[in-house]
């Protein structure tokens, strides 16, 4: 593998000559010549263009899920790694996992190429070693059931496109999610999810448009998954767990809107399956004890509809 130090700068300078991710949108020329108001509207209608760049590829987004979701349904983890904006948003995406659908922080897992020093600030050339990418991944021991999704704005981050390569070599799942086409992070992963948005209206600042299509697609992969592993009922989060008065608060309203019990009840309820909002909604519905819930729920799989009907023979 190469290092950061042996890469010719006029190779790098050729390759990302070649992007659209690199490239200077012509219709704003000079962003210090148009006044404050021009430029909102100017972003704004570039970050419309994001979903209609996004719906080319819904298709291709589906098939990824129904990937992840097969592999976790036996136990595997789901993997993101990424560097600078790709890595930071891999990071957020798998930190809300735990508070929204209640998942061991163990299995949505964000890597970012420098590691959690690079949340906060830039660690020089991380993103150019390869030795890293691979070592980050071969440390999760990964095996058939994880999936990996490595995400690079450009598609030749040398770290991510490593790291892809190792976690395919280990046999996970391996999505390739890049803002260029004909990438080689799309060409080194088993799927290649490739969104082009066009060029940034500050040229090179990927973590503009490039950045809001990864942070929207890792919303479609995290959340329809959960969605896939039963981890909501309706359209509400049941997997949460009451930690504080917000959460509190939001899981008595959930029980209400699923079971149409008073808030009363609610409360009841969810202190008896110790804040457990899945549990205390089955127990309402079928009449069952909290502890006996929680048991059927388990036989089941966590599917919620599932433990209500066995519930209600």
């Amino acid at each position: 593998m190469r290092t950061p130090e042996s890469r010719n700068m006029g190779d790098v300078r050729s390759e990302i000559g070649t992007l659209v991710t690199e490239s200077a949108n012509p219709q704003y020329p000079d962003l210090a010549a148009l006044g404050t108001d021009e430029l909102v509207a100017a972003m704004n209608s570039e970050d419309a263009l994001v979903p209609a760049a996004i719906e080319g590829q819904l298709p291709v987004i589906a098939a990824i899920i129904d990937e992840i979701a097969a592999r976790m349904r036996r136990g595997g983890r789901l993997i993101y790694v990424g560097a600078g904006t790709p890595g930071r948003l891999g990071v957020l995406d798998a930190s809300e996992c735990p508070p929204t659908f209640g998942t061991d922080p163990a299995l949505v897992v964000g890597v970012i190429a420098g590691g959690r020093a690079a949340v906060n600030q830039a660690v020089e050339n991380a993103e150019d070693s390869e030795e890293a990418g691979a070592a980050d991944m071969a440390a999760l021991a990964l095996g058939p059931a994880d999936s990996v999704v490595g995400m690079a704005a450009s598609g030749r981050t040398p770290y991510v496109i490593a790291a892809i390569k190792t976690a395919r070599a280990q046999g996970a799942y391996t999505v390739g999610f890049a803002c260029n086409n004909n990438s080689a992070l799309g060409a080194a992963a088993e799927t290649a999810l490739e969104i082009e948005v066009g060029p940034e209206i500050l040229s090179g600042s990927t973590r503009l448009k490039s950045g809001t299509c990864q942070k929207l697609v890792l919303n479609m992969i995290s959340t329809i998954t959960m969605v896939r592993l039963g981890k909501t009922y309706k359209n509400v989060m049941v997997d949460l767990r009451a930690t504080n008065a917000k959460l509190r608060a939001r899981s008595e309203r959930t029980l209400m809107r699923a079971t149409g019990a008073d808030a009363a009840t609610a409360a009841s309820a969810l202190a008896a399956a110790d804040g457990h909002v899945k549990a205390a909604i089955l127990s309402i519905m079928t009449g069952l004890p909290t502890a006996q819930a929680a048991e059927l729920l388990a036989a089941k799989d966590g599917f919620l509809p599932a433990a209500i009907d066995a519930g209600t023979k």
